[in-house]
């Protein structure tokens, strides 16, 4: 109600923010209360002879199911957590088999994000071959989007008859995930232009005439920390230039992070620990079987999976010492 509340646009932002996510918290908190309630009420009337042994269970049920989806929602505590993700994929050692691999976890992804009612765009994609994709790049945005993603950090196995072999053999492939939280403009990061160059291309795949005349993809690299990033998804160098700056910024973000992090509990540290050769999860598709070797978790539901029904292993691992 202070008249000159918005006069700062960027204090403004942040209290509105905190705002929502307060109000958030609150409704939900109120929404398991009802719940509670109803449950309450149903065990009355069954006392009294009234209702049945059915519509009681059925309200506690969906109780419980809404206080476990609260309790995994308190996972999500860093404030890092509420931004929105840039998720990158690319592809391991050998060749075909791993760029298809790599695009299989792309539309897993995708469609989990399509599911889960966030909005995503590519921001770099890098064609294989033959098939598939050697490197892929995609903004994932809405509110914890990083949060629940978080745990994807790593490497990914997949191991299937190949389809692109004529003998028909057993294939192991790999591809790496890196998941990263997309700065807002409620996050400052400071970067001196004196430290950043910046070299422009010329876009492949698709995009007709325009990416062969234009050199309007760009790269940007950081020289103190060496990191690059890509962008040449949108149609002019000015959008890119933002898009490649956005993702540059993100990936300092994660490391100061990582920085404040690095006393975390041994618990922590081995979730986030990223290593090559080291999978975080296997996608055994002859044996029907997906399995996260942090969490134990895994299914046989391999179709449901590479379809984008993630939400069980991304709670598995988000609840690791939370018992």
């Amino acid at each position: 109600m202070d008249p000159e509340f918005w006069n700062d646009q960027e204090r403004a932002k942040k209290i509105m923010k905190l705002i929502k996510t307060n109000q958030k918290w609150v409704d939900d908190y109120h929404k398991v209360a009802d719940a509670i309630g109803d449950v309450e009420v149903l065990q009355e009337f069954l006392k009294e002879g009234e209702g049945s042994e059915e519509d009681l269970e059925a309200g506690y049920q969906k109780a419980v199911k809404m206080i476990d989806d609260l309790e995994f929602r308190s996972t999500l505590n860093q404030p890092e957590d509420e931004l929105s993700a840039i998720l990158e994929i690319n592809a391991g050692a050998g060749g075909t088999e791993s760029n298809d691999w790599s695009e299989m976890l792309w539309r897993m992804y995708t469609m989990w994000a399509d599911k889960s009612g966030f909005k995503w765009k590519g921001l770099n994609r890098v064609d294989g071959d033959v098939a598939g994709i050697k490197s892929v790049a995609i903004e994932i945005t809405g509110d914890y989007a990083y949060g629940f993603l978080k745990g994807e950090n790593g490497v990914h196995r997949l191991v299937r008859i190949s389809p692109f072999n004529a003998q028909g053999k057993r294939q192991t492939s790999f591809a790496s995930v890196f998941v990263h939280p997309m700065v807002d403009d409620t996050i400052e990061i400071e970067i001196n232009p004196a430290d950043i160059e910046w070299d422009t291309f010329r876009a492949s795949g698709a995009g007709g005439q325009h990416v062969n005349k234009t050199e309007s993809a760009v790269r940007v690299r950081h020289l103190p920390s060496g990191l690059v990033a890509e962008c040449q998804e949108e149609r002019s160098q000015h959008l890119n230039r933002e898009k490649a700056l956005t993702m540059l910024k993100s990936r300092l973000y994660e490391v100061e992070l990582k920085k404040q992090h690095a006393e975390r509990d041994k618990v922590e540290a081995g979730k986030t620990k990223i290593e090559w050769g080291a999978q975080i999860r296997s996608y055994v598709l002859d044996d029907r079987r997906v399995k996260d070797h942090r969490s134990n978790y895994q299914t046989s539901q391999t179709d449901a999976v590479l379809d984008g029904n993630i939400d069980e292993f991304l709670k598995a691992f988000l609840m690791i010492g939370k018992d």
